[in-house]
């Protein structure tokens, strides 16, 4: 039924709250699994003021910041990634750059992803509202099965 599951993750704990439930269904299906990790880069926007002093208005990220968070990423989803593939399941990762819930959706496109799992913060709060509108972001414009588990801060 599931050829590919698209699995999104943000490298925190109640986000592999989804992995129980694919690695589950991997096996059930036969499928295989494709890992992502999405950053969303901010634009830069700068003022200069009437002293020639260049002020950021949004902080950004150096090249070098910039590559060692995916360095950081890729160790990090090539771990997942082995946990599930020594189980016999097939898999790969992705780390890409954009809009969150976009980059999920046109990943799923480029991936042929039959079904897009993933974990619901269950979180309050700023949090709560950041992590809430990625899930539902995504099931507002999905074209394809989206599976959302809730996971809880104590996962």
């Amino acid at each position: 039924m599931y050829k590919t599951i698209l699995v999104p993750l943000d490298g925190s704990k109640r986000a592999e709250a989804i992995l129980p439930h694919v690695k589950d269904m991997a096996t059930h299906y036969g499928s295989a699994i494709v890992f992502l990790r999405v950053f969303e880069i901010p634009h830069i926007s700068s003022f200069v003021s009437t002293t020639e002093d260049q002020f950021e208005a949004i902080p950004h990220l150096s090249e070098e910041q910039l590559q060692a968070l995916a360095k950081e990423a890729e160790e990090y989803l090539r771990g997942i990634c082995k946990q599930i593939t020594g189980c016999g399941i097939e898999g790969h990762f992705r780390v890409e750059y954009g809009p969150i819930a976009a980059t999920i959706i046109n990943t799923a496109e480029e991936e042929n992803a039959d079904l897009i799992a993933m974990a619901s913060h269950g979180s309050s709060g700023i949090e709560g509202v950041y992590y809430g509108s990625v899930a539902a972001g995504v099931l507002q414009r999905v074209d394809r099965p989206l599976l959302i588990v809730r996971a809880y801060e104590s996962e």
